[in-house]
């Protein structure tokens, strides 16, 4: 009977061995492949990071342009009465077909809102 004992104590003792092994090398598989992933996902953002962006919307492409750099013609419209009160806070150069234009969001207190002008600083309807 002692023979059985001792039997099953090398097996459970085994049996621990075995756990404790598979245990870390789940553990390391997931480690890694965590690992893998981050690695990925870093190297997207840096990607998206240094790619210009042009969005494509029904036929229109627009492309950013920074409000410093917006034509004389389009900075003075933006400063008329018609405008009064309201700040310029991101701005597009749009090519749609044939016309081509600036489409700047604006912004007064809470409200918000967006222009279309042309480069001789006229309303876009």
């Amino acid at each position: 009977m002692w023979h059985y004992y001792e039997a099953l104590a090398s097996i459970v003792t085994h049996i621990k061995i075995l756990n404790h092994t598979m245990k870390k090398f789940i553990l390391s598989a997931t480690f890694l492949a965590f690992a893998g992933f981050s690695a990925v996902q870093a190297s997207e953002v840096n990607t998206i990071k240094n790619a210009a962006i042009v969005a494509v919307q029904d036929s229109a492409v627009k492309t950013p342009v920074k409000l410093e750099e917006l034509p004389e013609p389009v900075t003075t419209a933006l400063k008329s009465d018609a405008y009064k009160g309201w700040e310029a806070t991101e701005a597009w150069a749009v090519k749609e077909g044939t016309k081509e234009y600036y489409l700047i969001n604006v912004k007064k207190e809470a409200e918000t809102g967006s222009v279309k002008i042309d480069k001789d600083g006229k309303p876009v309807q």
